[in-house]
């Protein structure tokens, strides 16, 4: 039954059940940025979040193991979407990828069945909201202005767009989870929750899982910063997206940061569910 809630809810995109989301790419990129970052796929782990606490009672699943197995299906989801990041040179499909593995955070969260993982996965839920905004946003802002979609295509464009790749390398330190991003609180207390279960191996998942998106994420403003374009002006211009794309994304970039600063708010209503 617990299985079935695990793979079932499509949306929580557990491999091999997770093939729908990088297909919704072809949705419109402010589309793309609510599917990945604030409703479907957050009603997915949400969910499951739910029916791990709730129905079946996270100090039965802990209790018995009966979620063993699971978690180490959560846990090949975060390495294996990872790598498949690594080879995709499109923008949105490298975030696609991204969410999958994000997103199994929070499954494996859940699935640990004890306070700190269950407090790290429902933080996940918004750390990586506002974080995986940001980036869809800023992939946006680069099609509008740039007109490029592709990574191998943006050397040197942070000289001419500062603001969005700036905003970008905000929210990527937030999926990282590296300071001074809400996302490091998160994966903070998802680790604890390893420990606390005794499970070395899964920390060192999630040890692994960081490293890999912090090369695959930060290779694009790395490439934007510090590459040059390859017809480099004499006198590079700014060229930044309209204002409105400007104000979203600084926005959601700076909540990410205020996520860091006041995590109380999120880790409150976490507490609630634990009744610690």
């Amino acid at each position: 039954m617990l299985a079935l809630y695990v793979f079932g809810i499509g949306k929580a995109a557990v491999m091999p059940f997770h093939r729908w989301l990088p297909a919704a790419m072809v949705a419109p990129t402010p589309v793309s940025a609510l599917l990945h970052a604030v409703a479907v796929v957050k009603a997915g782990v949400f969910a499951v979040l739910k029916v791990c606490v709730y129905i079946f009672g996270w100090e039965m699943i802990s209790g018995t193991g009966a979620a063993e197995w699971l978690i180490w299906a959560a846990a090949a989801t975060i390495i294996l979407a990872s790598i498949v990041a690594f080879t995709k040179d499109n923008l949105k499909a490298r975030l696609a990828y991204s969410t999958i593995s994000q997103l199994s955070y929070i499954v494996l969260g859940a699935l640990l069945a004890n306070k700190w993982g269950i407090i790290g996965g429902g933080m996940h839920i918004a750390m990586h909201a506002f974080g995986k905004i940001t980036l869809f946003f800023a992939a946006g802002a680069i099609m509008v202005a740039a007109h490029k979609t592709e990574i191998s295509q943006m050397r040197g464009l942070g000289r001419t767009m500062p603001i969005t790749f700036g905003a970008f390398f905000l929210g990527a330190l937030s999926i990282i989870g590296l300071p001074p991003a809400g996302g490091a609180w998160s994966k903070w207390f998802l680790g604890l929750g390893t420990l606390e279960a005794g499970e070395l191996g899964l920390l060192a998942v999630l040890m692994v899982s960081s490293l890999l998106t912090l090369v695959y994420l930060l290779e694009v403003p790395v490439k934007a910063f510090f590459l040059p374009p390859e017809d480099e002006p004499s006198k590079p211009r700014i060229n930044e997206a309209p204002l409105p794309s400007l104000i979203a994304l600084v926005f959601t970039a700076l909540a990410s940061l205020g996520l860091f600063l006041y995590p109380k708010v999120v880790y409150d209503l976490m507490i609630l569910v634990v009744g610690a």
